[in-house]
């Protein structure tokens, strides 16, 4: 039996899982030659949300990132995880965007591309994998895992099968939720290993509690690659702990030869960076939770679920909202919950839960869903649902980018002519994320404040901290440990009374475009605004008939729920 190798997940998954994607690149680097002399398999250090929150959130360049990251690792592959025609965005790009991403994606550092879909559907792989071979990559190609009444086995085998056609190198099992039980994991990586000739990487998180019995069982069943993280990264909505993986195969015939030693200082680097970040730990990420077997939840998802109804001021319907989960996933064909259907999936499951009304509103990313445009569902959609989403437009069947116009040269000229373009990697970055990149591009972009856990000065709070407390006739002490500020910031966006006509935002978010100018007639139903909320795109629309009077808000601006947008009259 050949020893098991691992795929080191601290620089992108494991920070995904546990805190929002936020890690900085100056935070890598320290560490990278040091990780870089283990003995991995790879390490996973770009793509999934690491693009999008570079450039929405920590005001880096992810080509950047990149680059420098790979100038540190002379001896093991960088492997990122690529959404198919989805890239690292939230919807289909063009097969032009799809060819010039994965080429400057490999020539910036990229060696392994672990390619996926969200539907399983090949016809959304096939563009990636094959330009990703073309350059000389290291392709593995992705079974994204789940459980469903429509989901079986020799399915997951028939779409290995169909990838190793693609002259894939490896296959990866990627299970989003932890999910995997130790007997499905053994007979999966059976059955992979007896009908195809590919690697196989089983890719876990350890939501559930069981998955590392799980890999255990899979190594039993030979599988050639497992994913781990760090051991202060890992746990909860992460992976299993590499340093515990490790001294557990030691002795077996699956010995991974990596030192533990050596580990250790890997561990202690990370000990380190855990508690930089520690505002950003949510114990709800951190912590087992078997109720994922109901909810499946992948371990990215529940932390920026998370952290979006925090955004929302909505954290206390979160039991709502995981209730509410499996009954949207079923109503759209039981797709596994993996970005970006995870995102549209759980998204439209706050929408229902905070709007009081199922399918009250419906994101752009729902309706295109709904339409055919990300693949093939795994089941039938509801069709009482999808015709209360999207009438009676006609839903497709063919593959989605087929419908595509290139879009690459347009976004390459349009960004030169504005001046914020000035390479291909820019222009991909604009076509990605077109609402958001150019204020990057620009240089106007702001890191996000990193918060630090702080207890305040007893006299900068005004208030008492110390109280005497009679308890039943008898007094106790107590003091109040204050813990952070309360910031009070004065805006001039809108007003701050109830405005007649007035059209309220239903949510917090970003405006990303106006559709209305002062003096437009609109009718009801029609779309005046779009904002971007918890990284979908959402209409609002007109609820009346009338003339725009006002308008108090811009592309680029920030908005919360309730804010008045424009009146109309």
């Amino acid at each position: 039996m050949a020893k098991v190798r691992f795929t080191e997940t601290a620089l992108r998954d494991a920070h995904q899982s546990l805190l929002a994607t936020r890690m900085r690149t100056r935070d890598m680097i320290p560490i990278a030659e040091e990780m870089d002399k283990v003995g991995y398999f790879s390490v996973e250090a770009w793509g999934g949300a690491t693009f999008d929150t570079c450039i929405r959130y920590l005001n880096e360049d992810p080509w950047e990132r990149l680059r420098n990251l790979k100038s540190e690792f002379n001896h093991t592959p960088i492997q990122m995880l690529l959404r198919g025609q989805n890239l690292v965005g939230y919807k289909h790009y063009p097969d032009d965007v799809v060819e010039k991403f994965v080429e400057k994606s490999y020539e910036n550092g990229v060696d392994i591309f672990r390619v996926f879909d969200a539907l399983n559907d090949i016809r959304n792989m096939e563009k990636a994998i094959k330009v990703a071979k073309a350059q000389g990559a290291h392709v593995q190609g992705t079974i994204s895992y789940t459980i469903s009444p429509v989901h079986t086995l020799d399915d997951f085998v028939d779409l290995a099968k169909d990838l190793e056609a693609l002259d894939c190198d490896s296959v990866a099992i990627k299970d989003m939720a932890g999910l995997i039980t130790p007997t499905a994991a053994y007979d999966l990586v059976s059955k992979l290993k007896e009908e195809t000739d590919l690697l196989v990487d089983l890719h876990c998180h350890c939501t559930s509690g069981m998955t590392p019995i799980s890999y255990y069982a899979a190594c039993q069943a030979g599988v050639d690659i497992l994913d781990t993280a760090i051991s202060p990264l890992s746990w909860g909505t992460s992976q299993p702990p590499t340093e515990s993986m490790v001294a557990a195969l030691q002795g077996t015939p699956y010995d991974t030869g990596l030192d533990l030693r050596q580990l250790t200082h890997i561990k202690e680097y990370f000990d380190d960076i855990k508690e930089k970040y520690a505002t950003l730990l949510d114990p709800i990420a951190e912590s087992i939770d078997a109720d994922v077997l109901l909810y499946q939840i992948p371990g990215g998802m529940l932390s920026n679920l998370i952290s979006q109804l925090k955004e929302q001021n909505a954290l206390d319907r979160y039991a709502d909202v995981l209730d509410e989960m499996p009954r949207v996933r079923k109503d759209m064909g039981y797709p596994p919950l993996v970005t970006p259907t995870s995102q549209i999936v759980g998204i439209q499951a706050v929408m229902n839960v905070l709007g009081g009304e199922r399918y009250k509103t419906v994101s752009n990313e729902v309706k295109e869903y709904m339409k055919g445009n990300y693949g093939k569902p795994p089941a039938p959609v509801d069709p009482e649902i999808s015709k209360r989403i999207i009438g009676d437009e006609e839903v497709i069947t063919c593959r989605p980018a087929d419908l595509l116009e290139p879009e690459f040269d347009k976004y390459k000229s349009e960004g030169m002519e504005e001046g914020f373009v000035k390479s291909d990697e820019d222009a991909l970055t604009y076509a990605l994320y077109p609402p958001i990149a150019p204020k990057f591009l620009k240089g106007e972009a702001v890191e996000e404040e990193l918060k630090a856990p702080s207890i305040a000065d007893d006299t900068e709070i005004g208030i008492p901290t110390q109280y005497n407390v009679e308890v039943d006739g008898d007094v106790f002490e107590v003091k109040i440990m204050p813990t952070g500020f309360m910031e009070i910031e004065e805006t001039e966006k809108g007003p701050f009374t109830p405005v007649e006509g007035g059209v309220l935002s239903s949510m917090q978010g970003m405006v990303i475009k106006l559709n209305v100018n002062v003096g437009d007639k609109v009718s009801v139903g029609s779309t005046i605004a779009v904002i971007e909320a918890m990284k979908m795109e959402n209409d609002i629309q007109s609820e009346v008939e009338g003339v725009v009077k006002e308008i108090f808000v811009e592309p680029g601006d920030a908005v919360s729920a309730g804010d008045i947008l424009m009146v109309i009259e």
